[in-house]
């Protein structure tokens, strides 16, 4: 049996932030992750631009999430932070995912932390309230890793929901999730073409009407519309998507778009023979698309798909039941909390998961909330934290957490309040919530206390 001060499972970007900022601590820190290489959603899914770090002209989120972008900057592997032209949001920031995958194995490595890949947790020992050791199997056959403290980065839930932590999932009503999308990825768009395109059809895009001349303001385009010729599509039959319009994002290399515009309704993000099914609706839907767009959307018709996915992307699954549940009215009102340990502006953004459409819930321009350390411990588990979007949230709060700097500025503060119990020999929901904001402002992160 290996052994260590904190154990991380899942290398997405809340746990690989974690895990950076823990071992910068002086923590031995191991991730334990499934695939090759780290950043999870953004690097796994094809998720991109990551949106927003901002509230207003405000950014609100800092820390080792940002300087994880501006390392990628230097690097030309990301724009940095730019306008939303779709005005959806504040900010988005595209890069280049293989980018995103060495620097954030590089920040990792210079930490002094080490990373297991293609592991997966299959069992979890756990003794009077305490997680002993978990149980993993890799090409290596199956291992026991021991640690003091122990962080679930799985997005899932994985690890919490093994060790006995009471879980719920999806919408409160009848327990529907988000609907899950298989991302594409197409180069050789022309991308001038699509600007002249919607300067002369601004009706047809979806909140880009509200003001165009912000194409001419980014570095890379966001686009959200081309409703007519969508619901063209769906009529004859070309698109069998439960949606309404197109949706995509130019990445950080010019003429390279991530297409997010597939919708599988009904699937469990926990289930492998539901996931397998997404999978595979997910790649006809993106076949579908590919031929619409080439056929139908100018600017497409040389474009070439370089990759889908290569997985689904989820949404959300189980929500852990922590020692505070955050609320969309939390949000909204923009509740005050005495343990804050992070802060976003993303507004709620719900994916039906009964098929078309999308509900908002928008602060005032500005406007930004906090996230309690409450919601991310458990009475259960003494010496288990969570992190990511699977933190305890209700159904709506939680369609607003869910992004990637959000979710990068909760590891952020995972990472240290697992350090301090590792350090200090307490339980995790028993430790200096000054201290730990304390080390958070040390590391460069934003609080607003």
């Amino acid at each position: 049996m290996k052994n260590y001060d904190l154990v991380i499972v899942g290398g997405g970007i809340s746990g690989s932030v974690a895990a950076i900022a823990a071992a910068r601590m002086g923590e031995k820190v191991l991730i334990v992750e499934g695939t090759g290489f780290l950043g999870g959603a953004l690097t796994s899914c094809g998720v991109g631009p990551m949106m927003t770090f901002h509230a207003g002209e405000k950014q609100v989120i800092k820390g080792i999430t940002d300087e994880l972008i501006e390392r990628m900057k230097k690097a030309g592997k990301s724009q940095g932070h730019i306008i939303d032209s779709t005005t959806y949001t504040y900010t988005v920031t595209p890069f280049d995912s293989e980018g995103m995958k060495y620097e954030l194995e590089c920040m990792l490595l210079e930490s002094g932390g080490e990373v297991l890949y293609h592991t997966m947790l299959t069992d979890v020992n756990v003794y009077e309230k305490k997680i002993e050791s978990i149980e993993v199997c890799n090409k290596s056959g199956k291992s026991l890793l021991s640690a003091k403290v122990f962080i679930d980065a799985t997005g899932d839930g994985d690890l919490a929901y093994l060790s006995g932590v009471p879980c719920k999932k999806g919408r409160e009503s009848d327990g529907a999730a988000q609907p899950m999308t298989l991302k594409m990825k197409m180069r050789n768009v022309n991308m001038e073409e699509i600007k002249e395109y919607i300067k002369n059809n601004p009706e047809n895009f979806t909140r880009i009407h509200r003001d165009v001349s912000l194409m001419d303001k980014v570095s890379r385009l966001s686009v959200i519309g081309f409703v007519k010729e969508f619901e063209e599509g769906k009529k004859n039959k070309e698109i069998s998507i439960k949606r309404e319009d197109v949706l995509f994002f130019e990445t950080n290399n010019p003429g390279e778009v991530i297409i997010n515009t597939t919708r599988i309704l009904g699937c469990d993000g926990t289930d492998a023979w539901s996931l397998t099914k997404a999978e595979i609706e997910g790649r006809k839907q993106c076949r579908e698309l590919e031929l619409f767009l080439k056929k139908r959307i100018k600017g497409f018709e040389n474009a070439v798909v370089v990759s889908t996915g290569p997985s689904i992307g989820v949404r959300g699954s189980r929500q852990i039941q922590g020692l505070y549940t955050i609320t969309a009215e939390d949000l909204l009102e923009q509740k005050k909390f005495q343990d804050v340990i992070a802060h976003s502006g993303y507004p709620i953004d719900i994916h039906s998961p009964d098929g078309e459409g999308t509900s908002h819930g928008h602060l005032k321009w500005g406007e930004y909330y906090g996230i309690p350390y409450r919601s991310l411990v458990s009475e259960k588990i003494d010496n288990l934290i969570v992190v990511g979007r699977c933190i305890s949230a209700t159904f709506e709060a939680q369609a607003a957490i869910r992004t990637t700097p959000t979710v990068g500025a909760i590891g952020h503060a995972g990472g240290i309040a697992a350090a301090l119990a590792s350090k200090n020999n307490k339980a995790v929901k028993d430790i200096d919530i000054n201290e730990l904001q304390e080390n958070l402002l040390n590391q460069g992160a934003y609080l607003d206390i």
